[in-house]
C-alpha cells in the first residue's frame, strides 16, 4: 500500500499550538483567538438565517463562493488557457481530502455526488450468486438502491432493524456470516442522528473477513476518521452538505489493496494512464482511485469544495482534530436540552460519542411541517425528516441561533 500522507503529530497538543505560519494572517488570528467566531464570519447565510439544515444542503461557504466565482470569471475571459490551473486545484482538492482522512491520495477518487462512490463499488464487486451484503434498516436510498440493485446478480441483501434510530454493531454481525462480502452503514443517521462507533464495526468485521463501506456524508468533516488507525475499506460522501461546497462535487476513497478488485465500468479518457495522448490511446488503466474518474471534471463545484474544505483543515490543525466534533455536539447537546424543557420529545443518544449535530424532535399536537413553515418565517431554516423535526447544526452556529431555533419551537407550546 501507498505510503500515507500523515498529518502532524502533534495536532491534539494546545490550541493554536500546531497553527501553520503559511495561512492567511487574517485566518490565522482569528483562528487562534476564536475559531468559531471566525468561521462564523466566513458564511454569508448568517447575516439573514439562523441555518439548521446541513444535513440536507449546507450553504456555501464565503471561500467556495469566491472560488467558484473566480472560476467564473476566468471561463469566460480566458477559457482553457488557465485549464491547468483548475487541473492542479482538484489535485489539490485529492491531497487535502487525504489530509482529512489520513490516507494516501492515490486512493481518493474525485465524484460528483454519493451515490456515484456507492455505485463503484456496488456495481463494480466481483459479486457471486449466494455472496450477501449487510446493511441497516432506515438508510438514506443513496445506500440501499445501489446493494438492492445486485440482487439481479444473485446477492443476498440482508437489512438489520434499528432500535429506535440506533444501529447495533452487534446486530449487523449477528446478521452477517461466510457469504456476506460486506457491510455498508452510515457513519451518521440522516433523520436519527446516531453516529456509529466505526472503529468497532471495522474491527469486528475484519475480524470475520468482512469489508466495510462508509456512506460518510452526515459525518465527513465534522468528526475526526483516521483511516491509517481504523482501516475503512470504502467510504463516499457528497460536499454540499456539512463540507459547505457546491451540489455536484464530492469524493470517495478506495482502499489502495482493493482497488484492482473493482471493475471499472465507467472507461473513458480520464481512466487511463498517459490520458492525454489521444493518437495512440491505450486501455490501461491508472494505478490510482482516479481511474473512477472517467471524464471531464466538475471544475466550478470541486474548486468550491476544495476552497471550503480549507476551512475544516485549518481549524483541525490549529486546534486538533477533535475540535469540531466537540463543538457540535456540545451545541447539539445544549440545544436538546433547551428543547426538552419546553416539553419537546428529541432523539439524540445517551452516549456523547453516538451523538452528532443532527437533533430530531417533535412537539405533541404540532405538525413538523407547521413547525418548519413557522421557522421559515423567521427566518429559521429547518427539516422534516422521520417522524419529526429536524435541526443539523453546525460549528459556526451560536447560542443566538439555538435561541431563535427555540423561540419558534416555544409558539407552539
Amino acid at each position: 500500500m501507498a505510503t500515507k500522507n500523515t498529518r502532524s503529530q502533534g495536532r491534539n497538543s494546545g490550541v493554536g499550538s500546531d497553527c501553520d505560519s503559511s495561512l492567511p494572517s487574517a485566518w490565522l488570528d482569528a483562528i487562534q483567538t476564536d475559531p468559531w467566531a471566525w468561521w462564523r464570519s466566513q458564511m454569508p447565510i448568517t447575516e439573514k438565517f439562523a441555518y439548521f439544515d446541513h444535513a440536507a444542503v449546507g450553504p456555501l461557504s464565503q471561500g467556495a463562493f469566491d472560488a467558484m466565482s473566480n472560476f467564473l470569471d476566468q471561463a469566460s475571459r480566458l477559457g482553457d488557457t488557465v485549464w491547468p490551473t483548475w487541473a492542479a486545484k482538484n489535485e489539490k482538492l485529492r491531497r487535502d481530502a487525504a489530509q482529512l482522512l489520513n490516507c494516501a491520495a492515490r486512493e481518493i477518487c474525485l465524484v460528483p455526488n454519493t451515490s456515484t462512490g456507492i455505485n463503484i463499488v456496488a456495481e463494480g464487486w466481483p459479486w457471486q450468486a449466494g455472496d450477501s451484503v449487510v446493511i441497516p434498516d432506515g438508510e438514506f436510498p443513496s445506500n440501499l438502491f445501489p446493494w438492492m440493485n445486485q440482487q439481479s446478480r444473485g446477492v443476498d441483501v440482508r437489512i438489520v432493524p434499528r432500535h429506535e434510530g440506533e444501529v447495533r454493531i452487534g446486530d449487523l454481525i449477528e446478521a452477517a456470516d461466510q457469504s456476506t462480502r460486506m457491510i455498508a452503514v452510515s457513519w451518521v443517521g440522516y433523520a436519527s442522528g446516531f453516529r456509529l462507533d466505526i472503529a468497532d464495526l471495522v474491527a469486528q468485521a475484519h475480524q470475520r473477513g468482512i469489508l466495510v463501506f462508509l456512506d460518510a456524508i452526515q459525518g465527513l468533516g465534522m468528526f475526526p476518521l483516521d483511516l491509517e488507525r481504523v482501516p475503512v475499506d470504502f467510504l463516499a460522501a457528497d460536499g454540499h452538505k456539512w463540507l459547505l461546497g457546491p451540489e455536484g462535487a464530492g469524493i470517495a476513497m478506495i482502499r489502495g489493496e482493493h482497488l484492482s478488485k473493482i471493475r471499472v465500468g465507467n472507461v473513458g479518457w480520464g481512466s487511463v494512464k498517459n490520458s492525454y495522448n489521444y493518437n495512440e490511446p491505450k486501455l490501461e488503466l491508472r494505478d490510482e482511485a482516479a481511474r473512477f474518474e472517467a471524464g471531464s471534471a466538475n471544475m466550478v463545484g470541486l474548486g468550491g469544495l476544495s476552497a471550503s474544505l480549507e476551512m475544516f483543515l485549518a481549524v483541525r490543525q490549529c486546534h486538533g482534530d477533535q475540535a469540531i466534533g466537540d463543538r457540535v455536539v456540545s451545541l447539539a447537546t445544549r440545544l436538546d436540552g433547551l428543547l426538552r424543557d419546553l416539553g419537546a420529545q428529541t432523539s439524540l443518544a445517551a452516549a456523547p460519542e453516538n451523538r452528532s449535530g443532527i437533533v430530531n424532535f417533535s412537539i405533541a399536537g404540532a405538525e413538523p411541517a407547521a413547525i418548519r413553515s413557522r421557522g421559515l418565517e423567521q427566518d429559521v431554516v429547518l427539516s422534516c425528516r422521520g417522524s419529526g423535526v429536524r435541526a443539523s447544526i453546525h460549528a459556526y452556529n451560536n447560542e443566538e441561533d439555538l435561541q431563535r431555533l427555540v423561540a419558534v419551537v416555544r409558539s407552539f407550546c
